[in-house]
């Protein structure tokens, strides 16, 4: 196991540096010019060479690369072109918002798409395995966005029982910033009423955005459910006398936990970079509407930024996906 991981640790020092060298190449190759920005429509030549001065824009692409990197060991980032903050701050204010919304909606579409997969292997062939079949294939064919602006048009509009976005009611004041997570913020403030009201808020955005993962959970879990209840040892346990559902719960969900683990695993760390149309739509001040303006303004050090974090979080995951498999079946070899 240690041995596992130092390798995964030194393979993932060499994927962030690919990562890191490809967005600041990119960044550079995009059209736009950051000092502009900066100074603004008006200014003159020698106001925008004074700031792509400031900027370091100015210097050959190594030294501005070194500097990059330099800059990142110490945990700086620059400043944001569009908010004029340590960029490093924008990212500790915004992305606590969307971990809470991929949290919550990947334990959703956990447990839907579990459920759901069973009762699709179970009932293999009769209605209710076509019906569930049939929400994967709505859940996998339907855009994000189309599935938000219809459920704000329903749940907002024409019911008026969900707030249509944000993350709270219209004059309601925020908790104190501990975590950042607005609804254990709220509990830490001693504030029932906030986390009610937080969790109003969340219920569309986290629906919308474990729509895609639970299709993809039901269909991995029907799969190899279908295989497992073939097995000779699901026959021996049903020959026993065991309950239907002891059978299907400890025997054949939990030796079919390793693809759902895996599928599991992927989807959240997709969903970190899939909340970007979620939070545009609801309205959410998360990271993913902090990547839309980044990129929208040219903001080259905000973009490589959040390509760093949204990279080192799908390898962190990942690496603790293939740890679990240890835990989860002693007879896995990790190499």
């Amino acid at each position: 196991m240690l041995r596992f991981a130092i390798r995964r640790f030194i393979s993932t020092a060499v994927l962030l540096t690919g990562v890191l060298v490809m967005t600041f190449a990119l960044a550079r190759i995009l059209p736009g010019d950051p000092a502009r920005l900066v100074a603004g429509a008006r200014a003159g030549p020698e106001a925008v060479a004074a700031v792509r001065a400031q900027l370091g824009l100015d210097l050959p692409l190594i030294q501005q690369f070194t500097n990059y990197v330099s800059g990142i060991a110490e945990g700086d980032f620059g400043k944001s072109i569009i908010t004029r903050r340590p960029i490093s701050t924008d990212i500790l204010t915004f992305f606590p918002a969307t971990v809470e919304l991929v949290i919550l909606a990947s334990l959703l579409s956990l447990a839907c798409g579990v459920a759901l997969g069973i009762v699709a292997a179970v009932r293999s062939g009769g209605k209710a395995d076509a019906s569930v079949r049939a929400v994967s294939v709505f859940g996998l064919s339907v855009p994000d966005f189309w599935t938000g602006l219809i459920c704000q048009l329903l749940f907002f509009s024409v019911l008026g029982i969900l707030p249509f976005g944000g993350r709270l009611s219209t004059g309601v004041a925020m908790p104190p910033q501990v975590t950042g997570f607005l609804s254990l913020d709220s509990l830490l403030a001693g504030r029932p009423d906030l986390f009610a009201d937080a969790l109003h808020h969340m219920i569309l955005p986290v629906f919308v955005l474990a729509i895609p993962s639970t299709a993809i959970i039901i269909r991995v879990v029907r799969t190899t459910m279908l295989e497992v209840l073939s097995a000779d040892y699901i026959r021996t346990a049903r020959a026993k006398g065991i309950p239907p559902f002891k059978v299907y719960l400890r025997h054949a969900l939990a030796n079919s936990l390793l693809p759902i683990v895996t599928v599991f695993g992927l989807n959240m760390g997709l969903m970190i970079s899939g909340a970007v149309l979620v939070e545009l739509i609801f309205n959410l001040p998360g990271l993913g509407r902090y990547t839309a303006d980044a990129i929208a303004g040219s903001d080259y050090n905000a973009i490589m930024a959040i390509t760093l974090v949204v990279s080192a979080a799908y390898i962190l995951i990942n690496l603790i996906v293939d740890l679990s498999y240890a835990f989860l079946d002693p007879r896995v070899e990790l190499k």
